[in-house]
């Protein structure tokens, strides 16, 4: 049979296999490093009831195991140090860092370390882990989306990564508050969480 005469069933049946496979990814498989230089983990929450203050964590360190091929058997974990949080408003970080917030001296670290992973559809993904804030351990599901991979300018294989999930504070013990006169509280306890990731494949 030339190939030109394949048949309607064949070509469907290829797409298929094609789509479960991914686009392309089996090369992703290996470990990478999180490259923080050009990565970002922030986070965003509700003031006074009106609008959002957002901030981030400059230092941290995390690492990934892709399979391209198997997304289920993929892993990561993530290490940020709650010290350097930013809200570009130094009283409110330092406020951020004390027993009121996330106790930074007694608990320095806040860690997500994955149980499991699934592919949704094309480069849309699912993360399930267990993300540990001042002591107290509960799991959280990421939603993430593959946004690439390239060589860059240094020959060094990256990957891209963008993603997000929202979360109860209270839930980690992270329940302060203060009572507006108008009604309502000074902060929400929705946080909603974002990981702007590019890794680089380990040698």
């Amino acid at each position: 049979m030339g190939l030109f005469n394949r048949t309607k069933t064949a070509d469907t049946a290829t797409a298929v296999v094609d789509a479960l496979a991914g686009p392309g990814l089996a090369h992703l498989t290996g470990d990478w490093a999180v490259d923080t230089a050009h990565s970002q983990v922030g986070f965003s929450v509700r003031h006074a009831m009106v609008t959002n203050v957002r901030g981030s964590f400059t230092e941290y360190d995390g690492k990934l195991h892709l399979d391209g091929s198997e997304p289920a058997n993929s892993s990561a974990e993530l290490v940020i140090k709650v010290a350097s949080i930013d809200t570009k408003q130094a009283q409110r970080d330092e406020h951020l860092r004390t027993g009121d917030f996330f106790a930074a001296e007694a608990h320095p670290e806040i860690t997500f370390r994955s149980t499991s992973a699934e592919r949704l559809r094309d480069d849309s993904y699912r993360m399930t882990g267990d993300l540990t804030i001042k002591g107290t351990t509960r799991p959280v599901v990421l939603d993430l989306e593959y946004t690439g991979s390239a060589t860059d300018a240094y020959g060094a294989e990256r990957v891209g990564f963008e993603g997000a999930a929202t979360i109860d504070r209270t839930d980690w013990g992270l329940s302060y508050n203060a009572a507006l006169e108008t009604g309502g509280v000074l902060i929400g306890e929705k946080v909603k969480l974002t990981f702007d990731i590019s890794a680089v494949k380990a040698a």
